[in-house]
């Protein structure tokens, strides 16, 4: 059985979310409070976090970050009534896996559970020998580390999973869509604008101070890895 902690204040929507999970067969722990949560997923292991991001004490974006700052990679889904671009990077950045805005469906909610977990326990299970090179240009899919020229990189999770796509997809183009729905999941119907600035983000890490550019825009179409 997979268990799954809900950092949720708000006691209705706790509740529904708490049933509709217990349906689907996960076991659900909840915490009332940031700073609550923050104690249960340090002391306990968990295969899926959800944060509400407005929390009473420690708000969801810096629990995030405080878990993710003790080294804890389980995947974390934020829930949130704030829907803008910036809104959605701000909680990508703050080391949030996914990003599902209110209101929303249960069924849309469950279906990034079932991908969330499945996606976790896929990443688990990579062997530690396994390596892609692009260029000079090298990720570790064990350590989930990137260097480039023997410079490590430092990537945030978002980050290091588009990354990891578009070296699976070297010198193939990908659209926006295309990285929508193989790094953020199949349901997640985010602006493909987060999609442009995680590019950019990318860019500055790989590509910035170096003569060889390797992330290349086809201008209407999307992105490729590929060396110049």
């Amino acid at each position: 059985m997979n268990n799954i902690l809900l950092v949720e204040d708000e006691a209705s929507v706790a509740s529904l979310i708490i049933r509709s999970l217990a349906e689907e067969g996960y076991e659900v722990s909840l915490a009332p409070d940031g700073q609550t949560g923050l104690d249960m997923a340090t002391r306990n292991s968990f295969d899926l976090l959800i944060l509400d991001i407005m929390l009473p004490g420690i708000n969801g974006l810096d629990l995030c970050k405080r878990i993710r700052a003790n080294g804890d990679t389980t995947p974390i889904l934020m829930l949130t009534a704030l829907g803008t671009t910036q809104n959605i990077v701000a909680g990508l950045d703050s080391g949030a896996d996914d990003y599902l805005v209110k209101p929303y469906k249960l069924a849309e909610l469950l279906a990034r559970v079932r991908s969330m977990i499945r996606r976790g326990k896929g990443n688990a299970a990579t062997s530690d020998t396994e390596k892609i090179k692009v260029a000079d240009l090298e990720l570790n899919l064990q350590d989930k580390t990137a260097t480039r020229s023997g410079q490590k990189i430092d990537l945030t999770a978002t980050e290091y999973r588009l990354l990891k796509y578009l070296m699976t997809n070297a010198r193939r183009l990908v659209s926006r869509m295309d990285m929508l729905e193989h790094v953020w999941g199949v349901d997640f119907n985010m602006n493909t604008k987060v999609v442009d600035v995680y590019v950019n983000y990318l860019r500055k890490k790989i590509d910035k101070d170096h003569e060889q550019k390797l992330i290349h825009t086809v201008v209407g179409m999307g992105y490729i890895l590929k060396p110049e």
